[in-house]
């Protein structure tokens, strides 16, 4: 596991430890949250565009995008 210091403004950080808060996690466990989702999404996005490549239909993306975001979610 590794060590990342981030840099916020002080607005955001209290933001974010609200939405920690409310959903009764540490402000730790939702930026590993959010991390997964941006991953799953950027992992989703790369899926469609190799797909596209080969000729798949473009209406299939929100099909990938809610299987990435439902993997990211069971993780």
């Amino acid at each position: 596991m590794s060590t990342l210091t981030i840099r916020l403004l002080d607005d955001k950080h209290e933001r974010l430890k609200a939405v920690a808060e409310a959903r009764n996690i540490s402000v730790n466990n939702l930026i590993g949250e959010l991390a997964t989702v941006a991953i799953a999404n950027r992992d989703a996005r790369l899926r469609f565009e190799v797909r596209a490549r080969k000729g798949i239909l473009a209406n299939q993306l929100p099909s990938a995008i809610r299987w990435a975001t439902r993997r990211a979610r069971s993780r």
